[in-house]
């Protein structure tokens, strides 16, 4: 089952890669959260989730997760990660926009999921907000 749950995780990780919103919206049950915790904000059900993959496709088009370690407890798959992308479109926030700064980030991240079912129930996001504030020119 383990091994079952890193596949469906790569999977998402994967359609959010490639901008694909509705692929995205199906990995989640119809509760499902996600948290982003730099921010803090999180999304939830269908109407929410999909802005999380369009948000961020527009800011980094590039947007590539580079995934380093999968820490496997059952229906829990903890992620140790980099997000990587080019800042040239506008970042939507709940405090406001950022501007493009076309500048790189490189950021580390750790991504907490909780499975059911084979569906994403709740995915909480542990982006290093001071690293990509400081990569993008904004601290």
């Amino acid at each position: 089952m383990s091994q079952d749950n890193e596949s469906i995780v790569r999977a998402a990780y994967r359609v959010a890669e490639e901008q694909d919103v509705a692929g995205w919206i199906a990995a989640f049950t119809e509760d499902g959260t996600f948290a982003d915790m730099s921010i803090p904000f999180t999304y939830q059900g269908p109407a929410e989730l999909g802005k999380t993959v369009e948000v961020y496709a527009k800011a980094f088009p590039d947007m590539h997760r580079e995934l380093e370690r999968f820490y496997l407890d059952g229906d829990t798959v903890i992620v140790q990660l980099r997000l990587q992308g080019t800042h040239t479109g506008p970042l939507e926030t709940p405090a406001g926009t950022v501007p493009p700064t076309g500048r790189r980030m490189d950021a580390p991240c750790c991504d907490v999921f909780e499975l059911v079912d084979g569906k994403i129930k709740r995915f909480d996001c542990y982006p290093s907000g001071t690293v990509i504030a400081a990569q993008l020119g904004l601290a």
